[in-house]
Formats: C-alpha cells, sequence, structure tokens
C-alpha cells in the first residue's frame, strides 16, 4: 500500500536546476519515482541528465502530466512556487522549503483551502516515501523497506 505517493506519481521539481533541487531530484529518481519534469523560470528547454526543464508548471504539467510537485526554491519564491503548480492542476504539492514567510504561507494555505483541490505537505519538511514505491522529498529510503507499519514526521533528522 502506498500513501499519497507511488507508482502512479508523475514528479515536477520546482527548482530542479539548483544544487539541492537536483541532488535530491536524481536520488528519487534512482530510487524509482518518475521524476517527469522540472521548473525553473528561464531555463525552459535544458534538462536535467534528461529530465526536461520548463519555464512554467503549465507548461511541465502539459507535455509530461506531472502530477505531483517538489518545491525547492528559495524561501521568496516558494509561495508563488506553491500556487503556480496548483493553478496548473498539480494534485499533491511537497514542499521542502524552510523559511518561508508566515504571511506567505498563510496566503498559500488560504488560497488551497478556497480551492480545495490541491494537497499541500510542508513547508519545512522532509517529503513523503512509500518504501518500494516511490520517494518524494529528502527522505534517506536506504533506512525504510515495505510493510504494514507507517511513519510521518516533521523532521527529516529524527525520522
Amino acid at each position: 500500500m502506498s500513501v499519497l505517493v507511488g507508482a502512479e506519481t508523475r514528479l515536477c521539481v520546482s527548482g530542479i536546476t539548483g544544487r539541492e533541487g537536483t541532488f535530491h531530484s536524481l536520488n528519487n529518481r534512482r530510487y524509482g519515482t518518475q521524476v517527469v519534469s522540472g521548473v525553473t523560470p528561464g531555463k525552459g528547454g535544458q534538462d536535467v541528465e534528461g529530465i526536461p526543464v520548463f519555464d512554467t508548471f503549465h507548461a511541465a504539467v502539459e507535455a509530461t502530466g506531472a502530477n505531483t510537485a517538489m518545491v525547492f526554491v528559495p524561501p521568496r519564491f516558494a509561495a508563488d512556487s506553491i500556487l503556480e503548480a496548483e493553478d496548473a492542476g498539480i494534485e499533491l504539492v511537497i514542499a521542502i522549503t524552510e523559511g518561508i514567510p508566515a504571511h506567505d504561507e498563510l496566503r498559500v494555505y488560504n488560497h488551497l483551502r478556497a480551492g480545495g483541490r490541491t494537497r499541500l505537505v510542508g513547508p519545512n519538511c522532509p517529503g513523503i516515501l512509500s518504501p518500494g514505491k516511490a520517494n518524494v522529498g529528502i527522505i534517506p529510503a536506504s533506512f525504510f523497506k515495505e510493510g504494514n507499519v507507517g511513519v510521518v514526521s516533521r523532521s527529516g533528522s529524527l525520522t
């Protein structure tokens, strides 16, 4: 059984061209997650080790059918990235970014709550892992295996 992410997850990474975004996107892909695209404004047309990069979530979703987003952008851009993913039809957004201003996060929360179609996990979270199926985030998957026990943690290092 998977929870929120699994074999059907098609991941688009906001900030994929940054150092951390690239590192964790490639780790997620090595684990078996379908990392189908990335978004970095101004870098559309590039690729990160075969993963196409788009300027917007709309373009990424249209071209790749992405249904999940992982946000790895600086705090001041994170709220807009989350809202753009929602506007493009992404069903699940995992915000790894820490330090998002509280006012920005409140704006995001109220907008997503009113829309009701996108689920947000985070910000400042380690991501989501369904052992043996998909890893979206910074969780070191080698410590986990499939089974009938689930773990939820607010902290990546304490997981």
